[in-house]
Order: structure tokens, then sequence, then C-alpha cells
């Protein structure tokens, strides 16, 4: 792929990788604050910031970033500046409305809503009436964030991604500043991490608005939910499928936590620090891909350049290979040691960390799903079909109910944890065999010898990192400064032995980077 799609991925991943960075800090703060299976501030907060969240996936950078983006660069490409701005215009009215009734609407239902979602907290009224305080508090986020969704995806179809994932950063500074300095001054102390939701919202939506202003794509909002215009109807019937197909994850994590909320106090909280744990190479790599393959993939389905379209996918792929099978090696190795390092502080115990230590193995075992589905359901948004994820994100959640049905009571929360990523690779198998039946898709030649290869490399370096890194039980009796720096010479050694690795296989990674695709013709 051309250099400028490599620049752009790098600067994607970098700014993900700041906010991922900040993201750990955060979770290192609320794990001290309010530790996970000790009290049920945990569980009550995991609960209520989830449930905006899954929202978020909807109306923010799922299902309706999905849809949005697609018919957004049709616009830009094809339209003036002035039926451009029309469109942000009509959009941003008839979406901040709807964001409004729905926000309103969770405020006064937050106890109908915790009772649906938690409903295993129904047996506790402590847990249940934190769990709607906070609700009630974080439930505005959803209008903040969605919109800051949808300005993203404006910027990143400018190629002003750096800006975009910048500022996921301000969330995480938030919530850490609202644990620090607010938390000591509320009783409870957990709903100064609310509150944090809350402003990071506002902060991250004034944030891009200079910078929405510099590309002089906004003016007076169309305000009201009914709209004539024709390009906002289409986002619209685009979306209303993409809500399965984009949000599988959130889908099956929402069925997670209903079911954990009837196992022991602790299990919505082990899930949430595994899931964390995982999100960091899928964020920083997956979700980076992703959010610079859209455009590109939209502007070639424009074009109508199918050659183009199917290289852009392979390239995609293999390097989901080269970073997320290693990725699931060492994460399954070091997943305890990780955790310790971490998280051993404050209210987060020993035991806490070996629980949570099982659910982030198997968490990992499905990062190599999770991140082709990355990859693969952008090439179906970016041709304007949001039908056949919704109906492949059907089948993978049926799947996932069905397996945490049948895993949860005798495993508990990494019985969910299971589920959740067989689910990922039903949903990327079957994405695969779509566009591949299709003939959307072609394999470039050689794609299963370089798979062994990559395979081979990871297994080196799963070894050694197994042979070296010691039993769980020493890390979690170190000093912590001993764990710190033993945590980055394993992760150093692993990385210097798989780089090794995929040398001596043939495998030469600036090659994959900077190599233009014989069939890739238009710069992105």
């Amino acid at each position: 792929m051309s250099r400028k799609l490599l620049k752009f991925t790098v600067i994607t991943g970098a700014m993900t990788l700041l906010s991922r960075i900040a993201g750990l800090a955060r979770d290192i703060v609320f794990a001290s604050l309010i530790g996970a299976g000790s009290g049920i501030a945990a569980d009550a907060f995991y609960v209520a910031f989830r449930i905006p969240n899954f929202l978020r996936r909807i109306f923010g950078e799922g299902a309706f970033s999905q849809a949005f983006v697609p018919v957004f660069a049709e616009y830009k490409t094809r339209a003036t500046e002035s039926e451009v701005r029309t469109f942000v215009s009509h959009m941003l009215g008839s979406m901040g409305s709807i964001l409004l009734l729905v926000t309103v609407v969770g405020v006064v239902s937050a106890p109908l809503i915790v009772w649906g979602m938690a409903h295993g907290f129904n047996t506790d009224p402590v847990k249940f009436d934190l769990t709607v305080t906070m609700l009630r508090i974080v439930f505005p986020y959803i209008f903040f964030i969605s919109l800051v969704a949808m300005s993203a995806g404006i910027l990143n179809t400018y190629q002003r991604f750096g800006v975009a994932e910048f500022t996921t950063v301000l969330l995480n500074l938030c919530l850490i500043s609202a644990a620090l300095f607010l938390a000591p001054h509320l009783q409870p102390p957990v709903l100064a991490l609310a509150w944090g939701v809350f402003f990071a919202g506002a902060v991250q939506l004034l944030f891009q608005i200079p910078f929405l202003r510099k590309l002089k794509v906004l003016s007076r909002p169309q305000l009201g939910i009914r709209t004539t215009h024709e390009g906002v109807r289409r986002v619209y019937r685009l979306m209303l499928p993409a809500i399965f197909g984009s949000s599988i994850s959130q889908v099956n994590l929402l069925v997670n936590t209903l079911l954990a909320s009837y196992l022991i106090t602790g299990s919505v909280s082990w899930l949430y620090y595994a899931d964390r744990l995982m999100e960091f190479p899928l964020g920083v790599f997956g979700i980076a891909l992703a959010t610079v393959i859209l455009p590109s993939l939209s502007k070639r389905h424009a074009n109508n350049s199918k050659e183009d379209f199917s290289h852009l996918l392979d390239w995609g792929l293999r390097w989901v290979g080269i970073i997320g099978l290693p990725a699931t090696v060492a994460l399954i190795i070091l997943a305890g040691p990780l955790l310790a390092t971490l998280f051993l502080h404050g209210q987060f115990s020993e035991h806490d960390v070996r629980m949570t230590t099982s659910a982030l193995v198997a968490f990992a075992v499905g990062l190599p799903g999770f991140m082709v589905v990355k990859v693969l359901a952008p090439a179906f948004y970016a041709r304007q079909d949001t039908n056949t994820p919704m109906r492949i994100g059907v089948v993978a959640v049926v799947a996932n109910i069905l397996a945490s049905l049948a895993l949860f009571y005798p495993f508990g929360h990494v019985g969910l944890a299971i589920a959740v990523s067989l689910s990922a690779f039903i949903n990327a198998g079957l994405l695969w065999h779509r566009l591949y039946r299709d003939g959307i898709y072609r394999p470039a030649p050689g794609g299963r010898l370089f798979l062994v290869r990559i395979i081979l490399a990871s297994g080196v370096m799963g070894l050694v990192l197994w042979l070296g890194s010691g039993e769980l039980q020493t890390w979690i009796t170190a000093h912590t400064l001993t764990r710190a720096w033993k945590t980055l010479l394993w992760v150093g050694i692993g990385l210097g032995v798989y780089l090794v690795g995929i040398m001596a296989v043939g495998i030469r990674p600036r090659q994959l980077l900077l190599a233009r695709s014989e069939g890739a013709r238009h710069e992105d």
C-alpha cells in the first residue's frame, strides 16, 4: 500500500497508543480506588458505565460512523462544498435531536434499565440504587460522545486522523483527575468517576469544534428528528442494520454483564479489567487500522476499483497476522504478570489478580478474531452494505448467548469470556466467507505460507516467555518496582525474539509496509 496510507496508520496507531496508555493509567487509579471483588462500588460503576458505552457504539463510532463515513466520503468526492455543509447541518441537527431525546429517556428510565441489564443486582438494594444513581450521572455522556464520533468521522475523511484519535486521551485524563481530586470530597467516592465521565464527554466535544471550523464544514444545525434530506435518510437506512453488525462485541459484553450480575461480587469487575487489557493491542492496532481503512475502502468503491479494494483488504489481514498472533501469544502467557504489575495496589487484591488473569487468558484467545472483524466489517460498510454484517452479527450473538448459558454456570466469569472469544471467531469466519464467496476479496498468493511463518515465529516467542517469566506467585509476592522492571524486560525480550523470528522465516515487515500492491494506483 502507499506510504501515505502507512503514515496515516502510524499516526492513528500512535495517538491510539497514547490513549491506551492513559487508559491503563486510569484503570490503575480505578483499581486502587474501588478494587474489584472487595465491595459493590466497582461492579456498580462498571455496569453504569457499560450501558452508555454500548449506546455509544450505536450512536457513536459504531453503527452511526459505519453508515455516516461512506455517505459523507461520497458527498466530499462528488458534491460541492455548499452541499457538503448542508448535509452536515441536517445530519448534526437530526442526530443531535435524537440523542437529546435518548438521553432524557435514559435518565428517567435508569431504574428500569438497571433492572433489565443487571437483573442480578435486584437482590442487593444498595448495589442497585448506587448503579441507578451513577447511570443517571453518566447517561448524558452518550449525547456528547456521539457528536464527537460524528465530528471524528468528518476529520478522518479529511485525513485528520491524529486529532480524532487524540480526543480519547481527554476522556482518560478527565477520569483520572476526577478519581484523584474529586473522589475525596464525595460520599461514596465512586460517584466522582461518574461525574468524570459526564465532564469528559463535554470536554471532548469542545476540543474538536475548532478543527471542524477550520475545515469549513460547519453551519447552523437544522434541528428536528424528522428530516427530508436525502443523505441523512440514507445514513439512517444504512445505520439500522449496522447496529448489530458493528456492535457485536458490545452486545456480547452486555449479555455477559447480565449473566455476571448473578455470579459472586467481583465478576463484573474481573471481566472489565480483563477486557480492558485485551482491548489494549486491539485498540492500538486493530481499531487504528479499521479507522484508516474505512475511508480508503470507501474511496476505492466510489472509484469502482475492485482490484485495489481486494488488495487493501489483503494488506490489512496480513498485518493482523503480523501483530495479532504474537500479541495473542504474549497476552496469554504474560496475563498474570501484567495484571499484577498494573493493578495489584490498594483495593485490588491477590485474589482479584488471579480471577482476572483467568478471564484475560480466555479473552486473549479471541484477539485474532476481534482484529479480523475490524478489517473485514469496513469492507461491507464501504460498499454501503450494512445488511450482511447485521445478519452475520445475529448469528454471532446467538452463538455467544448459547455458549454463555452453557459455560457460565460451570466456569463462572471465565466461561463468559470464552463465549465472547468463540463469538468473535464465528463473526470473523462468516465475514471472510461472504467476501470470498461474492468475489469481493481474493487472497494474494503466498497467504498460507505467510501465516505458517507467523505462527512459527510467534510459537518460538511464546516458548521463550513461558520458560523465562516464571510462576504467577513470584510476581504477586515481588515488590512493585521489581514487577515493573521485570514486565518491561520480558515484554522487550518477547518483542526481540519475535522480530528475530520473523526475519529468520523470511518475512520483511519494511517491505510489507512500503511495497505498493500491483493493483494500487490511487493515493489514499
